[in-house]
């Protein structure tokens, strides 16, 4: 079987997923691509819209079975969709879960055991906490950790910590849930960590960080300062004080100095998001709920968020006061208005900031933004 993993609900998930198809998502310790390659033991490729399909490519074959990369696998469902026959789709109610051949002809199989789906942009840390218990126990089922030396404190005995990770002189409590260190990681000395907490590969958790779970941490990115319940995707800072809370940072973001948000309403209201597809707020059911960022975003020091913001592909916010709380795609501003953030001057700094880590920005990155930013352009109405 060749496995092809489909988007589902991509605009409800944007601004994340104008550049990654929505397996790129990161939940837990894992993607969810990285989750259904691990599950199914085998590579996993993409069918995504057309202009991110070059970077993240399809690969077909005569037997291919297509799979929902916005839901969760498990044993159960695993099993399920191996079970497919051509002709056979597999459905949970309305939502299409996995199919071999889809058509007016296609026999339906009805999977009556619970799912688990990533449809709204808030179920990334809603959800992370499932998704980091999860995750810990497939990653981590028969292997042991690296033993940490004595200068840490250990409250509980779900830490493990991958080879190549250095660990001084923190706080790590795996009593509120697992606590999962990976590669070449660093945990700098005073941090402190209450689970169910993910780092991913070479990320450091900067001097006196106080992370509070559910909270992960993608590769090569450095975090410091107070953060709860938060998602980074990979290759983003947030490098001193400042409170992050109920958000989810793309890659290549960067905080700035004493950049704070706020995910409470003050009258403890439900809060509200933008949403894409219908180019208005709506209602997210959630009474905690803070910063959204899509990738290449950045902010100035002393950056003020308000609850429920959501922040596009390479804008720029700086200034005084709240920024508004939809920031559109490639606005370099803040309170006091707004400009566009031009692709020359974008394509420049991004140039500038992968190839310090060591990544090149090439044509496919250049045309992702391109076409981004040909279609955000309604919202730049400044």
């Amino acid at each position: 079987m060749n496995f092809i993993l489909f988007d589902d609900c991509r605009e409800d998930l944007l601004p994340l997923t104008f550049t990654r198809p929505v397996a790129e998502l990161r939940v837990g310790i894992l993607t969810l691509k990285e989750k259904w390659q691990r599950h199914l033991n085998s590579e996993c490729s993409y069918l995504t819209i057309d202009y991110l399909q070059d970077k993240f490519p399809l690969k077909t074959t005569s037997n291919n079975v297509f799979i929902n990369a916005s839901v969760f696998p498990d044993k159960a469902l695993c099993e399920a969709i191996l079970s497919l026959k051509v002709d056979e789709r597999l459905m949970k109610g309305d939502i299409l879960i996995a199919y071999r051949i889809d058509d007016e002809d296609t026999k339906t199989i009805d999977f009556n055991d619970e799912i688990v789906r990533i449809s709204k942009l808030w179920h990334i840390f809603s959800m992370n906490d499932l998704a980091i218990r999860n995750d810990f126990d497939l990653i981590t089922k028969g292997r042991k950790s690296k033993e940490l030396d004595s200068s840490n404190t250990l409250i509980g005995d779900e830490v493990f910590v991958e080879e190549g990770a250095e660990v001084s002189c923190a706080v790590l409590n795996s009593n509120t849930g697992p606590i999962y260190i990976g590669k070449n990681a660093q945990v700098m000395e005073g941090s402190m960590v209450r689970g169910p907490f993910a780092m991913s590969n070479d990320s450091v958790l900067k001097m006196g960080a106080k992370i509070y779970g559910a909270t992960s941490v993608g590769p090569f990115c450095k975090v410091g300062g107070e953060v709860n319940n938060s998602v980074f995707f990979g290759y983003s800072n947030k490098g001193h004080d400042g409170f992050l809370g109920n958000s989810v940072i793309g890659e290549w973001c960067n905080l700035g100095a004493d950049t704070n948000n706020s995910n409470l309403k003050n009258n403890y209201a439900e809060v509200r998001l933008w949403n894409y597809a219908k180019s208005s707020f709506e209602k997210s059911n959630l009474q905690f709920c803070g910063l959204i960022m899509g990738d290449h975003s950045k902010c100035g020091i002393n950056t003020m968020f308000n609850t429920g913001t959501v922040i596009g592909v390479s804008a720029n916010v700086f200034g005084a006061g709240f920024p508004r709380n939809f920031v559109p795609s490639f606005s370099w501003g803040g309170s006091s208005g707004y400009s566009v953030y031009l692709l020359d001057k974008v394509f420049d700094v991004a140039e500038k900031v992968m190839h310090r880590r060591s990544v090149s920005f090439d044509n496919k990155e250049k045309d992702i933004l391109s076409n981004v930013f040909e279609l955000t352009k309604e919202h730049r109405n400044f």
